[in-house]
């Protein structure tokens, strides 16, 4: 097989998406109106490690309008709306072999429609996902499963490949009829991921962000940089992280921070900001991963 998935990886993507799905269990009973951001993600991140394997980047947790890339800040006092919906977005690693995966929950029936869809489109992808497929054509399942239910997929967020410690291996899997996606699924592992949105159909950054990951660094760093980076290279590689797992005070917290500019800005730290729908639209979404071999397809987080 390809990207080194012999026997011992397939077993080990396989371990790491049958925590992935029972994290997403948890978290769909954690989910209730009033119940803190932060305690829902860092229970899931510890049961991930008491399952005996790592998260492979910190809990996403998207409230209505915010499509991916938020995760708890320290000491955040967010809490669960009443009404809307909240995306969960999970991975989990096992020696670096990845499982990422998703769920939205609806917190009032009049939302139900939008969560419908695109469990419903990444359901329909899953049935036709072959080797070989070409990644326009789960496309346009996507497409046409989120537009039968009146709503829009998200154009510019996509599905992936994975690789070992790599969450989005650079191969992409749209949400739409892409006809310059062309390109096939071979051998190897991929995320797939669709987003249904009451809104435009697309995102934009905002000027915030609380994940983070690091680049090989080709540069002298000094001090308390040098001993940070070293610090969360040792445990992660280029695995995204948070501030809040380093840090046990609010002032500790705001040196950290001040820390991951310094790293920015030396180019061996990368930001990802919190991801919107633009126009302000509600956004769902619905994740498993599969690895696809020379005959077969298994669906590690079912």
């Amino acid at each position: 097989m390809r990207s080194g998935l012999d026997e011992e990886a397939v077993k080990k993507l396989i371990q790491a998406g049958r925590v992935a799905k029972r994290a997403v269990d948890l978290a769909v009973k954690l989910v209730k109106h009033g119940v803190s951001v932060n305690y829902v993600a860092t229970s899931i991140e510890n049961y991930i490690r008491e399952q005996g394997a790592e998260p492979a980047f910190p809990v996403n947790i998207g409230v209505n309008n915010v499509a991916a890339h938020y995760t708890p800040v320290y000491n955040d006092d967010s809490t669960i709306p009443e009404q809307g919906v909240v995306k969960i977005d999970i991975g989990v690693h096992v020696d670096g072999y990845i499982a990422d995966t998703a769920v939205t929950i609806a917190l009032s029936p009049v939302f139900e429609g939008l969560v419908e869809a695109s469990r419903r489109a990444l359901e329909k992808a899953l049935e036709i996902v072959r080797p070989g497929i070409r990644a326009l054509e789960i496309g346009k399942v996507v497409e046409s499963t989120i537009r039968s239910y009146g709503f829009n997929p998200i154009r510019n967020l996509s599905g992936h490949g994975i690789e070992r410690y790599t969450i989005h291996s650079g191969i992409v899997i749209p949400n739409y009829g892409d006809i310059l996606a062309r390109h096939r699924l071979l051998e190897g592992v991929y995320a797939i991921e669709p987003f249904a949105t009451n809104g435009s159909g697309f995102v934009k950054e905002l000027d915030i962000a609380t994940i983070y990951s690091l680049r090989h660094a080709k540069t002298t760093l000094r001090g308390g940089a040098m001993s940070f980076y070293e610090r969360v290279y040792r445990e992660r590689l280029t695995l995204p992280f948070t501030l809040r797992w380093y840090a046990s005070s609010v002032d500790e917290y705001n040196g950290l921070l001040k820390i991951v500019e310094e790293l920015a800005g030396r180019k061996v730290l990368v930001k990802y900001p919190v991801l919107v729908e633009k126009t302000g639209g509600y956004v769902s979404q619905h994740e498993h991963t599969v690895v696809i071999t020379e005959r077969d397809v298994i669906v590690t987080t079912i």
